[in-house]
């Protein structure tokens, strides 16, 4: 067996992480969810085509989604103004206030297995989070809905 790399190693621990905190909040909320709200957070308004490629699903699995979304009050839906046939959807203050409250859920219920790092090994987590970040997630999206 091959030692994995290390973004493969991050990888697979950010899939655990998310896992373990899933079931440790007993958060039933679909994972979709949150990623489409980020987006939306992070990217402003977008197609539900670019929502559903920038969140790695189906169009009529976003569309499900954005309507319970816009039912809870997470998002707004509205006609493209540049092609009627289209619509656009936007995260609400309901919606930012939601991700916040689970994104302080997480960071509440993942502490404990943080809490006995090392300065050094707390420095190196907070220096790969922040190369990730800034290869990831300040990367904006092209039109096709992903990180370019």
């Amino acid at each position: 067996m091959t030692d994995p790399g290390p973004i493969e190693t991050i990888i697979s621990a950010a899939y655990s992480l998310g896992r373990i905190a899933a079931h440790r909040t007993g958060n039933d909320t679909p994972a979709a969810q949150w990623r489409a709200l980020a987006t939306l957070e992070r990217e402003g308004a977008l197609r539900i085509g670019e929502l559903a490629s920038a969140a790695r699903t189906t169009q009529p699995g976003m569309t499900r989604l954005i309507g319970q979304m816009a039912d809870e009050a997470l998002v707004t839906r509205s006609p493209d103004p540049d092609d009627s046939r289209a619509t656009v959807v936007r995260i609400t203050a309901d919606g930012r206030g939601a991700l916040a409250r689970w994104r302080a859920q997480l960071s509440e219920t993942l502490a404990p297995l943080f809490a006995d790092l090392t300065e050094d090994d707390r420095a190196a987590l907070e220096r790969t989070a922040q190369l990730l970040r800034e290869r990831t997630i300040e990367v904006p999206l092209n039109t096709s809905g992903r990180n370019q």
